[in-house]
């Protein structure tokens, strides 16, 4: 990556992310490299197990704060286009585009229920009862991570306070380009990822009535959606004065449509040119890849030419993230905050801490380091033989698509010593690696052809985390040496929008890139940190 700005060349381009926990921004140059980057933490709210809400106009404020940040000292003049990414979470606004409540308090500024939150059980097993067509673009199963669940929730929990009033429901992504626009335009890919809507036939007027939210199909279903538009299309005339003054940008820049942020990220890697690095996958075409983003969750994007249904697997979904291939999202919940709900309700956790903090490392590099510490003559995955974890605390979301599974822990002893929380915690890192592994085996058993994995989010930065994915899952594993990739790929919508490229896929930069060896499918052999025969051992035990 280029240093400084003094090289800097004519053309930038701002990506916003807003995350679980906080929004990020970034500038970027028209060759991809990230010049500046500002991150700004988030509210959030759990009034009950499982709601999980926040506040949009807090998410605005702080996509303000970063944006204002990154540019701070640019010419204003170069800055070209502007691009949001964000979780898959519902806003609630009136007709006048005010917050309403998603709380029993009735709280207005906790508008929006998180992409996590499971309170619509109920509604999303009485939705899957009706067994309707649109599910078999889902999966088979509806996920109650999904917008429809939450909306029937708000319909029979709170009908005077929220649903009568409601003027606009978003996908959090798309509140952001009309914030900044003025554009109620939704994305093809909140909507087809996350509604429902097909990119071929539109919204299924039968669906709705089916499941008792007819309502949402007066005027043309205004208040969910009627314009819907590629991703990285350009809205109106652009970034309005008001919201220009706010994030610290030129009046009219081209702001696109936007992208659920995993898709973002799978944008950012999946299309990279890997020419000239060596790798083994050069050459392959783009559908052999996997996408993993991996942060707070764990998403799995795979790309074809012609649909493929895979059980359990979101999808398939018609140019929701490259425009003219389907996509396949698998996923695993809550895989990022499952490690640290593991690391740090064990009693070392303090310990860890103190021990990290006096060496100035994170706790995880710590825990790494200690891991090699302690395995002594034997491979790392040995640690864990008598301890396995099954990670789904929150659900499983594919391949199973049982959102009742609980998580479990098996080979526990009385030992509570730093040792102890190290090995819970390699084997939480395999058992989310074991996830992974199990949603390939079921999408190449239903017509994906896979090679390669091409990781990017926060996970991806921890070594044990990467290796362990390419050691279990037999397959080599590509890091982009950017590694914000999430934000490049926004940053690339941006760059589509303003015109200075023809299309997303024109958009996807040249890194350079890092591998990890993936095992005997890729090498012949056992690789280097004889890894995958312990955890082959484990599995079959």
């Amino acid at each position: 990556m280029m240093s400084g700005r003094d090289q800097e060349p004519s053309r930038y381009y701002v990506g916003i992310d807003v995350g679980t926990g906080s929004v990020r921004a970034a500038l970027v140059d028209q060759r991809g490299l990230l010049l500046a980057f500002a991150e700004q933490p988030i509210k959030k709210w759990e009034p009950q197990f499982n709601h999980h809400e926040q506040s949009s106009e807090d998410i605005w404020a702080a996509c303000c704060l970063v944006t204002k940040e990154v540019v701070q000292g640019i010419d204003a003049h170069r800055i070209r286009g502007l691009g949001f990414d964000a979780t898959c979470s519902l806003v609630v606004l009136d007709k006048e585009f005010h917050p309403l409540p998603v709380n029993h308090e009735g709280d207005s500024s906790r508008n929006v229920i998180m992409w996590l939150d499971h309170r619509a059980v109920s509604q999303v097993h009485r939705i899957n009862e009706t067994k309707h067509r649109v599910l078999q673009y889902v999966g088979g199963v509806m996920s109650v991570e999904m917008q429809a669940p939450k909306l029937l929730w708000l319909k029979e929990n709170l009908r005077e306070i929220c649903w009568d009033k409601a003027g606009h429901f978003f996908d959090l992504p798309d509140f952001l380009s009309w914030k900044a626009t003025g554009v109620t335009a939704r994305s093809l890919c909140s909507l087809v990822c996350k509604w429902t809507y097909s990119a071929e036939k539109g919204w299924d007027d039968s669906f709705w009535k089916m499941i008792g939210l007819e309502d949402l199909i007066d005027d043309n279903y205004s208040k969910i959606g009627n314009l819907v538009l590629l991703p990285g299309a350009a809205l109106g005339i652009g970034l309005t004065p008001e919201a220009a003054r706010e994030l610290g940008l030129p009046s009219g820049i081209a702001v696109a449509a936007s992208l659920i942020d995993a898709h973002a990220g799978g944008l950012g890697v999946i299309g990279a040119d890997v020419r000239g690095h060596g790798l083994t996958c050069e050459g392959q075409p783009v559908t052999s890849r996997l996408a993993v983003i991996c942060g707070t969750s764990s998403c799995h994007m795979g790309i074809s030419k012609d649909p493929v249904f895979v059980p359990g697997v979101w999808g398939p979904y018609y140019s929701a993230m490259v425009p003219g291939f389907w996509l396949n999202e698998g996923g695993q919940s809550v895989t990022g905050k499952l490690i640290d709900h593991m690391v740090q309700g064990h009693p070392a956790f303090p310990e860890l801490q103190a021990k990290a903090t006096a060496r100035c490392q994170s706790i995880y590099a710590y825990l790494n380091s200690h891991l090699d510490l302690i395995k002594k003559a034997q491979p790392v995955g040995f640690l864990t033989v008598d301890l396995h974890v099954w990670p789904d605390f929150h659900g499983n979301r594919s391949p199973l698509a049982d959102l009742t599974l609980k998580g479990m822990v098996t080979g526990l002893t009385l030992s509570q010593d730093l040792d102890d929380l190290a090995i819970l915690y390699l084997a939480t890192v395999q058992a989310i690696a074991f996830g992974t592994r199990f949603i390939i085996e079921t999408m190449e058993a239903a017509g994906h052809s896979l090679s390669t994995l091409f990781l990017c989010g926060g996970l991806s930065k921890n070594p044990l985390f990467v290796q362990m994915h390419a050691d279990i899952t037999g397959m080599p594993v590509v890091l982009s040496q950017e590694v914000e990739s999430v934000l490049v790929g926004a940053a690339i919508l941006g760059a589509c929008a303003s015109g200075d490229f023809t299309s997303v896929q024109s958009g996807c930069c040249p890194f350079p890139w890092l591998a990890y060896p993936g095992g005997w499918k890729e090498l012949g052999r056992k690789n280097s940190r004889e890894g995958y025969t312990s955890l082959e051992m484990l599995l079959i035990g």
